[in-house]
């Protein structure tokens, strides 16, 4: 008797126990998926277009599906940022990169290291000893390959960038291994809006429909030496593509350009500017529907804007009466877009249709 009773007083203490973790499992996946609600916007810190550092501020989590990532990062880059992959020791493009400037997440473009903390480790991967903001990097546990390590991530996107020693130089002794793929790099030069060999740029900003065409238009102008799809004309600091795409930040899709006056005229460029989007539509461009595709010149000084609106009344002119609705506006900030949109077409290999008339 008493061996059975302990044997059903098992039983029930069995499943009274896998009841209880069930229970607790439950608990904590819903305190978890709360978490993860509460946490869909992070503090973090970004890079202006004069670069400076700005923040921190709340930002949105970048997440899409693998499906999506890996068509645009491709296959290599995609194996390493959302497959914890490593590229092999010393064949990174930034193994021994020595320029002056910012290094930003392949997937997302959150700002992530400044080449002031870069240094040579000699273990064949790109080192810092100190993140360019500690709330841009998460870190994990990582127990892969029989190790104990410390992985490091984008705050902003989930991209795994490498793992976190403690054998780097002073004054942080840290060494975050990173790999070339997970990093993409702006020169000091274009924040200061002046080549290496000492030329001044100038800086415009246009707004014509979807970014991805006009970007790769103005790329090829003779004498535009950058280019940058982004976001202005909005109210939310540094947005991601889904909260314009809502409609309520805004923002209009725009690229921001620096181009040699001594090459191209700002007069020739806002001439190519009208061939590139209908000026004559006002929340429409082509295919694309709705208030970020709004048409707008941004101008940075008086003189930019009176060649502007020169250019926009010869413009009507030759149009016979239509009415040119693109806007004319002060430069409002600009914002760069995700890393994943800059040079769409070129990287995935897209005709450019953004031709208008």
């Amino acid at each position: 008797m008493f061996l059975m009773n302990s044997f059903q007083y098992g039983k029930i203490g069995k499943s009274l126990l896998i009841f209880l973790i069930f229970l607790g499992g439950t608990v904590f996946g819903f305190k978890v998926f709360l978490k993860d609600k509460k946490e869909q916007k992070v503090q973090l810190y970004f890079i202006d277009i004069d670069g400076k550092l700005v923040g921190p501020l709340p930002s949105q989590r970048i997440q899409i599906d693998d499906m999506r990532w890996r068509y645009l990062l491709g296959a290599e880059t995609f194996r390493i940022t959302r497959r914890a992959g490593t590229e092999a020791p010393f064949c990174g493009d930034l193994v021994d990169h020595k320029q002056k400037g910012i290094y930003k997440c392949s997937s997302c473009g959150l700002p992530l290291f400044s080449s002031s903390t870069k240094f040579h480790s000699g273990t064949g991967w790109p080192s810092f000893f100190a993140p360019l903001a500690k709330e841009n990097i998460t870190q994990r546990v990582d127990l892969s390959f029989g190790m104990i390590r410390t992985e490091i991530l984008c705050a902003r996107c989930g991209a795994h960038l490498g793992h976190l020693f403690e054998d780097g130089p002073r004054p942080t002794g840290l060494r975050y291994c990173v790999n070339s793929a997970s990093l993409v790099f702006v020169p000091q030069w274009v924040f200061d809006r002046t080549t290496p060999d000492g030329r001044k740029l100038q800086r415009a900003a246009f707004a014509g429909g979807c970014f991805w065409g006009i970007q790769d238009f103005f790329k090829k102008v003779e004498g535009v030496v950058w280019t940058v799809s982004g976001y202005a004309g909005g109210t939310v600091p540094f947005p991601t593509y889904e909260e314009v795409c809502s409609g309520k930040t805004g923002h209009a899709e725009t690229v921001y350009l620096l181009y040699d006056p001594t090459v191209v005229s700002y007069s020739k460029l806002l001439s190519l500017f009208w061939q590139v989007h209908d000026p004559t539509s006002a929340e429409r461009q082509g295919p694309d529907v709705g208030p970020q595709y709004r048409p707008i010149i941004f101008y940075y000084d008086e003189e930019q804007h009176k060649e502007a609106l020169r250019s926009k009344e010869s413009l009507e002119k030759e149009l016979k009466g239509k009415k040119v609705l693109t806007a004319i506006l002060p430069a409002a900030p600009f914002y760069p877009a995700e890393e994943y949109h800059q040079d769409y077409l070129e990287k995935h290999h897209l005709p450019n249709s953004c031709l208008r008339r």
